[in-house]
This record gives structure tokens, sequence and C-alpha cells, in this order.
């Protein structure tokens, strides 16, 4: 989400309280909603660490060190969580202060722990099934058969399913997109799932609604685009909401709670004793792939993953059949 450099550059309102400065710039640059709310809390964590006496742009590099070493040594916070902190705050000095962070930030370190991922075995994803339904089942064997995050798969769109191809377009990390496979167990399923979405969507245009949230530079451009059955969310909410930014009444994605909450209650039922989540059936994904001597160049590609090095760590958890593997000693004449 740093990758904003290329953007034009955004004055806030001087006028503007600071967190009111945040959310305009954050909103001019299009970062999502939970970015936007992830990052206002980092600074408001900042702000209030100095007590509120100091305003940040009064404040440099060295105490943005103090700040993130507090929060590794202190909090005991982790390194994904220490990085997302430094993020905001690279993000405060340089987009709104427009005075970038000069000097390197080195502070102490959040310790990274090598978590090998959990990932759950053929016996076990039956078991798992068995225990989910509903929509949360659909959507957990698009996580689990196709490798999505639980956001990717919240956030599909209907035109992102391409069924006479078998794939999946998908908008990942960074507004990156990649294509992914659609698993044919799954195909009948998701086409009546989305003929109903269809028809909820016709019947919120038959009430004067149906209109989705769609980026705004591309609702300025094809202003009926969010009305579009093309742009509506696969997995929308039951009920219509107000837009949190515009104010719009919208039908928007349903909650990843819920989800979350439908896999660990399956996981329960099911006996398995592993601390499974949403990610843990993406995990058993590329496991499995692996394991099905998928090429892990492919598999790289199908995940999102812009380092290979994030993908071999399933090279570690796959299965290793030691008895097919023969030793060089053995193609020796000695």
């Amino acid at each position: 989400m740093e990758n904003k450099k290329s953007k034009q550059k955004f004055r806030p309102n001087p006028k503007l309280k600071l967190m009111e400065q945040v959310h305009e710039v954050l909103r001019y640059h299009h970062y999502a909603y939970k970015t936007e709310q992830t990052y206002s809390q980092w600074i408001l964590r900042y702000i209030h660490f100095f007590e509120c006496k100091i305003h940040p742009a009064e404040l440099g590099a060295g105490d943005v060190e103090r700040f993130l070493s507090h929060l590794a040594v202190e909090r005991k916070v982790s390194a994904s969580t220490q990085r997302q902190a430094l993020n905001a705050l690279v993000f405060l000095y340089r987009d709104v202060f427009d005075m970038p962070l000069a000097e390197k930030i080195q502070p102490i370190r959040s310790k990274r722990k090598p978590n090998l991922p959990t990932v759950l075995g053929g016996e076990e994803i039956q078991r798992f099934f068995k225990h989910i339904q509903g929509t949360h089942a659909l959507m957990a064997k698009l996580l689990y058969g196709s490798g999505l995050r639980l956001m990717e798969c919240v956030r599909l769109r209907i035109m992102d399913v391409d069924f006479d191809r078998k794939r999946i377009r998908i908008l990942g990390k960074g507004d990156k997109q990649r294509n992914t496979i659609l698993a044919e167990p799954v195909v009948a399923e998701l086409r009546e799932h989305i003929d109903r979405v269809k028809l909820l969507h016709h019947n919120d245009l038959e009430t004067g609604f149906g209109e989705v949230y769609i980026p705004e530079a591309l609702a300025r451009k094809y202003p009926a685009a969010a009305r579009e059955t093309r742009w509506q969310y696969v997995f929308p909410s039951r009920k219509r909401s107000a837009d949190p930014r515009s104010g719009k009444i919208r039908r928007h994605h349903v909650m990843e709670s819920g989800l979350q909450k439908a896999v660990k209650r399956a996981a329960h039922k099911a006996g398995i004793d592993k601390r499974v989540t949403c990610h843990t059936l993406r995990h058993s994904f590329a496991t499995a792939m692996l394991e099905n001597g998928t090429n892990i160049r492919v598999l790289q590609e199908l995940m999102g993953h812009a380092d290979v090095k994030t993908t071999e760590i399933y090279t570690h958890v796959m299965n290793k059949d030691i008895s097919r593997l023969s030793s060089p000693l053995e193609k020796l004449n000695i």
C-alpha cells in the first residue's frame, strides 16, 4: 500500500484538524477503508505516546524510532504489527506533512517468530467440510480450492468469476491482479449462488437502490457502472447500509467476521485440535498443490506472492514420501 509516489502530490486543507487531514489524504489516494482505519489508529497512538503535548509535525525520525522501539520492547508487538505502525507514520510525514523522514528509521526490532504455517491434511479437510454449511461453506471451498485470502474472497465481484475458463480473477495486496483456478466441484454451486445474487440485485434496482462501491476514479468516468450487475459482490450483505465515507445507501459485501467464526466453529465440531483460521485453508491449498506436483513458480503466481521465498515455506510442511526417493549412491557402479 506504500507505492503511492507516482500519484500527483496532494495538499490537505490546512484549516482542517490533523486527523481530518489524514482522512482527506487517504481518501484522495484511494486507500482501502480498512487501511484508513488502521493508519488512523496508529497515528493516534503515536500522538498519545507523546501525551498530545507536541504536534507530530514538530517531531522527527528519532521520535518515530522511539515510538516503534516502545512497541517492540514494552508492548511486545509482532514484527508485522511494528511494520504496520511504521507504514502509517511514513505516510503521515510524507503525504500529510510533506516532510519525508530523511533519516533511516532503526528502532529496536520485534523478533520474527519462525512459525511454519498450520495446514490440514486430506482427512481433516473432509471432516471440516462436514461441519460448515450454506454460503460460509461455499466461501470456505473457494479459500481451500482456489487459495484465496479471506478479504479476496469477501471482495469478489461477479465479473471476476470466469466459468468458461475455470478461473477467478483476484485483486490482491497492493492492488495487484492475478488469476487462480476455479475448482470444478464448486462450479455448479457457485453458479446457483450468483444467480440468486443477480436476482437480489434486480430487486434492489426495482426499489430504487442497486449501487455498489466501485473505485472513485471509475465512478467518475462511468457513473452508471456502480449499478451494473457485473460489479456486484459475489457475497453481498443481507442488508443495505450507509457507506461510511459517502453516506450513500449501498449493498456492501458480507462482513469477514461471519466466515471467520464459521470456520472456527466447524474446526471445533470436527475435532481438529490445530488452530484453524481462514488462512489455514489457503495454506492447505498451497501445500496440497505442491504435494500434487505443482511447480513452485506456478504456485507463486496462484498465491500472489511477490517473492518466491514466501512460497517456499510450504515445502517445509508438505508430506515427503522418503520411501520413493533414491540415493545418488544407487546410481554408482561401486
